[in-house]
């Protein structure tokens, strides 16, 4: 058996989704189990590098965690050739030249999303790649939460029959900052700093609908800024430039169609953060972050509607837990893992660039229905390929 050590410029870890899901649940945790282990013996060591502005946070975070490496200087890190990969996951409007470099240090490459700003960026960033020859890939980590998965296997087993609708609620109250701080970064409340929830939230609505219920043909979104005035990490008083809140409605293959609420601006009366629902002819079922829960045909009430007398039915409870039958992961853990084997053994990996530009794709015509208060049909990028 011998151990392979592959370099990982990790640009942008210090913020809390680099530091918490990539950083310390991810690649620390690989190093932690001894590693990623391929079929011919060799286990992958990832040796990580911390890049970002702030040598102060960079300095902290490494000697927190026991990593020797941190720069500030990417062009440096580019340039040394036991790095291998390179990781973004700084804020979106830093990513596409940040990753036009890496490219051109000819770096595989693993990235956050949205992959770009725009869907021409993150197209181009999509070419230069496969130009290069250079395997990528795309963080889509809700793919691999326990409850999606769940949720797969149901579609995988035909549990639904024919699917008629999807409906997801997500979202939760983001506080404005000013007599408790806010759970999110200021940046996501400007739209020119990159932020707003159309463009965070509808590359992952992206992803999750294609890959379990089938593509999204065509979107309707309304966006909207419910909190017009937060405070920063600072204190201060900012005006808010980008929408907290987004309804949209897609149709897919087949013609099922999809409702998804995303909002940083409402309280949550359900069961998790994340709720999605699917009914079929033959059954439904309401996923969470890790809970499943199904509703077959035989075991579905049939309340009247009657405003009159009490409700008789106790509806939460005529349903059914999915038992776990497995054991589950960090989800960003796991397609670290992945992209991993991808790089070093070559073992298959679809979640690529492209894949990530229909996110980007989608953002944008979410928002470009928002402004036309219209229907918009979704082209096929493949053929970009």
């Amino acid at each position: 058996m011998s151990e392979r050590k592959i370099g990982i410029i990790m640009n942008g870890v210090s913020g809390r989704m680099g530091t918490n899901q990539h950083l310390i649940r991810s690649i620390l945790a690989i190093r932690q189990q001894g590693g990623v282990k391929l079929e011919n013996g060799v286990t992958i060591m990832p040796d990580p590098i911390l890049v970002g502005r702030s040598e102060a946070k960079l300095k902290a975070l490494a000697a927190a965690h026991g990593i020797a490496r941190w720069s500030t200087n990417l062009d440096e890190c580019l340039a040394d050739a036991n790095n291998e990969i390179y990781f973004d996951s700084q804020t979106t409007v830093l990513r596409a030249e940040s990753m036009r470099k890496a490219i051109a240090a000819g770096k595989h490459l693993y990235c956050e999303k949205p992959t770009a700003s725009t869907l021409e960026e993150a197209l181009e960033l999509a070419r230069l790649a496969n130009e290069a020859g250079l395997k990528n890939g795309v963080v889509q980590d809700k793919l691999f939460l326990p409850g999606v998965l769940k949720l797969k296997r149901l579609v995988d087993s035909g549990f639904f029959g024919r699917i008629l609708s999807v409906r997801i609620e997500f979202g939760y109250w983001v506080f404005e900052g000013d007599w408790q701080a806010g759970q999110r970064p200021s940046w996501n409340y400007r739209q020119e700093d990159g932020g707003g929830i159309i463009v965070d939230m509808f590359a992952h609505w992206r992803y999750v609908l294609d890959n379990l219920f089938g593509n999204v043909k065509s979107v309707s979104c309304l966006g909207t800024t419910h909190i017009p005035k937060r405070w920063d990490e600072k204190g201060q008083p900012y005006t808010c430039t980008a929408d907290d809140a987004a309804y949209g409605t897609f149709e897919l293959e087949g013609g099922i169609i999809a409702q998804v609420n995303s909002s940083w601006a409402v309280r949550v009366d359900r069961e998790d953060l994340l709720n999605i629902q699917v009914d079929g002819t033959e059954g439904s079922a309401a996923a969470g972050l890790r809970e499943c829960k199904v509703q077959h045909r035989v075991n579905t009430p049939k309340p009247v509607w009657n405003p009159d007398v009490a409700n008789p039915f106790r509806f939460r409870e005529q349903w059914e837990t999915v038992p776990d039958n497995q054991i589950f992961d960090n989800g960003f853990k796991v397609q670290w893992e992945l992209f991993l084997k991808h790089v070093v053994g070559d073992a298959p990996f679809r979640w690529d660039l492209m894949e990530g530009a229909k996110g980007t794709q989608l953002a944008e015509l979410g928002l470009l229905s928002w402004k036309e208060r219209r229907w918009i049909d979704v082209p096929d990028l493949e053929g970009c390929r």
